[in-house]
């Protein structure tokens, strides 16, 4: 998928904040296929947190008017549990200035 499709699939799902320059580390995209990194990322930007805890979650989604960092949580394995943290977990994080998206793995931030 290109970047433009990717904006286009972005637009398309009513994005609730800007993400900036999307970036990855080298062990997220070590653990999780491209394309499901584009899903997780839709999800992030449509204001579906994925499995942050419920302080998070609303930090979250006062975080899209404040200004403030937006922090999501997915499995990397979907059949396997993720508790927002830990092995199978991919975070994606927008900083608060919306100048950058970041994939990363928790041992990684």
């Amino acid at each position: 998928m290109t970047q433009s499709t990717l904006g286009t699939l972005i637009l398309r799902c009513s994005p609730k904040f800007e993400l900036g320059q999307v970036v990855s580390t080298q062990g997220a995209l070590a653990a999780c296929q491209q394309e499901y990194l584009q899903s997780c990322l839709i999800r992030h930007v449509s204001g579906d947190f994925g499995t942050v805890c419920l302080e998070d979650w609303q930090t979250n989604v006062e975080a899209i008017t404040s200004g403030d960092r937006i922090l999501s949580a997915y499995p990397i394995d979907p059949a396997l549990p993720c508790n927002g943290f830990g092995e199978n977990c991919l975070w994606i994080i927008t900083e608060s200035d919306r100048s950058v998206t970041t994939f990363h793995l928790p041992d990684e931030y």
